[in-house]
């Protein structure tokens, strides 16, 4: 091959790449705020400056399409939360810092997008066929997070509940949080069970080490 062809080669798998990025960025948008009905293939087009076309060639189906956005999409905010963490100091503020970031990635258009599918999905075959491993998938990967942020043993079983009913109960506030702003009961909630897990996680830590 050629110098100019691989040039060639490699310009247009980064325009493919973009364009992707795009569909899936603009899919997200179409769905938090226009609902799984309001999200067609041609609106989510429109909205990536994109022909119907070009977006059925990169996702033929639209549950192909909004399952690899969310997890596409869902991954990003992943990465950025990780980011953040790095920084944070290791104070007494440290866990609830992360439990708000945490809620952060909830309480966004990602979030609202997924319960638009969810919803969806009940009656929709195809799309809960399409949904049921991508939601284990990032339920695990949320699951990790949490472990990597709070520095505990997921091999504890006592300790894998309270990582879990923490992440039940930041998608239970940001479930609330979708009709009307939820964000001073948020807060206070937050805080409440920043120090009850830190007390929990502590006193079997204390468990373990006295054998």
């Amino acid at each position: 091959m050629s110098e100019s062809s691989s040039a060639t080669g490699r310009q247009e798998q980064e325009r493919s790449r973009v364009t992707r990025q795009r569909l899936m960025e603009a899919a997200i948008s179409a769905l938090s705020e226009l609902g799984w009905a309001g999200a067609t293939m041609t609106v989510i087009a429109e909205r990536a400056g994109v022909s119907r076309g070009a977006c059925q060639h990169h996702f033929p189906t639209r549950a192909d399409l909004v399952a690899a956005a969310v997890e596409y999409v869902g991954h990003q905010q992943v990465e950025e939360v990780i980011r953040r963490a790095e920084q944070l100091p290791a104070d007494s503020r440290r866990t609830e810092t992360i439990l708000h970031m945490l809620a952060g990635i909830y309480i966004s258009p990602v979030f609202t997008a997924a319960v638009q599918l969810w919803v969806a999905a009940v009656a929709d075959p195809e799309l809960r066929s399409q949904l049921a491993p991508l939601e284990a998938r990032v339920g695990r990967e949320f699951h990790r997070l949490t472990v990597k942020l709070l520095d505990v043993d997921d091999k504890d079983p006592e300790v894998r509940e309270l990582v879990q009913g923490t992440l039940d109960l930041i998608r239970g506030l940001a479930l609330a949080n979708l009709l009307r702003d939820d964000s001073a009961r948020r807060k206070k909630v937050l805080h409440r069970w920043a120090l009850t897990l830190e007390d929990a996680l502590e006193a079997r830590r204390s468990r373990k080490a006295g054998g």
